[in-house]
């Protein structure tokens, strides 16, 4: 294991961690029958390798998209390279991906990409198959508010949104159509701003500026992002909703269209599996969801079907119009969650997908439409889960023998408990003493005053509960005078608390890529590569 972990984490340990991603680390036989095969198993990845290397695509179209695509943004030479490599039959990819947010998103998108990039290398090495990372960058979703904020910790490690302003479009266009303002350079500015400056900090805004720029697609500047930190490990960073892709996978839409609702029926089959495995399923789709979107200039608009006809919007299409119109202009139809993995798994050779926790929910829920679809389902992978701490924080941890799960509550109870451990002992001796003397004297003067009358018992108790109840308020003024005169401690605390769970929720979902880059550089997404441990069992604490 990596000189930089610093501890691994049983998933057990944190009541964040969602049943199914334990389940699927600790106990895959308990939930095989929702996947494609156990990860951890090297017989089940050569099977999947030889089952995607039979399968048929036209991987020249598919080598040609991505050099274009790579080219435009000019991403690094080790990027094309892998990609132009996926023009080989015999070639395989381990893909990933998430949505276009803003600097990058959290810091998973690192985690994520980091660890397709080690799993295509030992696949590699393992197997001697071309191996090819691919991050797969989802910007058909209309949803702006799930992308537009960028989370950071500020000098006094307070929690500062970074917010950019509405986009001609936002909230109704898919965000790969967003085209970047001058509000993007005030974004820019504002982050700088609220960073606090360390040696890394000008070439970070200085990388970001080039990228979040006006004129620039929002998609495509998360892509050149991505290809910036980690092109030159040969991550193939994919822009999905290029119009150029969906000929490629039009035969999928209009096989959705022909079995109008039957990926929705075979997800709740499988939810119901799933359910009866003790997990809740991911999705409940509706009866009449198709699980396409249309496209067009006035927005995306869910596809239902409802008395054999297709209802677009506030349109109604003939059953067959519709698929002829997916044939001829695929470009005017989007996957909706439960179709674009079978999309994404055409297009690309995959072998494996490296998940976050709902999309391996989402994932036990696909067997059947992949079966449908005739494409070749890949393992799964869950993503490495870490946390990344400075080594005033690790000190702080270790010097205190906190555990990390400790912080995670956002009140002051293990502040408490923690100052409660620097009283002198004496103090906890005499506290611990004077509540016992109290309880046995007490208990004495009922025995003595009940033989005088049997109804002064009850007074008797009274009196001792208010007595102990004084203790104890005691006891928290002496907690809070300790409070006081420890600030560094508290003040540490605090310091680490943020770091560690920012609002309370874990540091990988909430702070965003550029926070990280400021403390360590813009070489960190290289370095996650060589550090970041592959079992997924363990949540590790990282000391960078």
């Amino acid at each position: 294991m990596s000189g930089a972990v610093r501890e691994a984490v049983d998933l057990s340990r944190l009541p964040w961690i969602r049943p199914l991603v334990k389940a699927y680390a600790d106990d895959y036989a308990s939930v095989a029958p929702l996947f494609a095969g156990n990860p951890a198993d090297s017989a089940a990845w050569r099977a999947t390798i030889e089952r995607v290397q039979r399968a048929r695509r036209d991987r020249t179209a598919l080598a040609a998209l991505l050099a274009r695509q790579l080219e435009a943004r000019g991403a690094p030479a080790a990027a094309q390279r892998a990609a132009a490599t996926l023009a080989d039959p015999a070639s395989v990819a381990v893909v990933t991906g998430q949505q276009a947010g803003l600097f990058g998103g959290p810091l998973y998108t690192l985690l994520k990409a980091a660890t397709a990039i080690q799993l295509a290398r030992r696949a590699r090495e393992a197997h001697g198959v071309p191996t090819v990372p691919v991050f797969w960058v989802d910007a058909e979703d209309h949803d702006w508010e799930e992308v537009r904020t960028a989370s950071v910790l500020d000098a006094n490690f307070s929690l500062a949104d970074i917010t950019l302003a509405d986009l001609p479009g936002a909230g109704a266009q898919p965000v790969a159509s967003l085209t970047l303002t001058s509000t993007a350079t005030d974004a820019v500015s504002s982050l700088e701003a609220v960073l606090p400056r360390t040696e890394f900090t000008d070439e970070v805004i200085a990388a970001l500026g080039r990228r979040y720029r006006p004129g620039a697609g929002m998609a495509a500047s998360f892509a050149g992002w991505l290809d910036d930190l980690l092109g030159a490990q040969g991550l193939v960073v994919f822009e999905a909703a290029d119009v150029a892709a969906k000929p490629l996978v039009a035969d999928l839409f209009v096989h959705e269209l022909a079995h109008p609702c039957r990926t929705s029926a075979l997800a709740r089959e499988a939810g119901a599996a799933m359910a009866r495995l003790g997990h809740a399923p991911q999705v409940e789709p509706a009866d009449d969801a198709v699980a396409l979107f249309y496209l067009e200039e006035a927005g995306r608009h869910a596809i239902r079907y409802r008395d054999n006809e297709f209802v677009v919007g506030d349109a109604t299409r003939s059953a067959e119009a519709l698929r002829a119109e997916a044939q001829s202009h695929p470009e005017r139809f989007s996957p909706n969650v439960l179709l674009r993995p079978v999309v994404q798994d055409q297009l690309f050779p995959t072998i494996c997908y490296v998940s976050g926790p709902s999309e391996l929910a989402y994932q036990a829920q696909l067997g059947g439409v992949y079966r449908e679809c005739g494409v070749e389902a890949p393992l799964l992978y869950s993503r490495a889960t870490a946390t990344l701490l400075d080594s005033a924080a690790a000190r702080f941890l270790d010097r205190h023998q906190l555990p990390l799960e400790a912080l995670h509550a956002q009140d002051e109870s293990a502040l408490n408990r923690l100052l409660e451990s620097q009283l002198p002992p004496t103090v906890e001796r005499a506290l611990d003493d004077t509540d016992r003397q109290i309880v046995e004297c007490s208990r004495a003067l009922r025995q003595a005053v009940v033989g005088i009358d049997p109804t002064l018992g009850g007074a008797v108790d009274t009196t001792l509960e208010r007595m102990r109840e004084t203790i104890k308020s005691l006891h928290t003024k002496i907690i809070q005078a300790t409070k006081r005169k420890d600030d560094t401690l508290r003040r540490q605390f605090q310091r680490t608390r943020a770091l560690t769970f920012p609002a309370g929720h874990p540091q990988e979902r909430t702070l965003t890529v550029p926070f990280f880059l400021n403390r360590y550089g813009l070489s960190l997404g290289e370095r996650l590569t060589e550090v970041l441990p592959l079992e997924t069992d363990k949540h590790y604490v990282l000391v960078l």
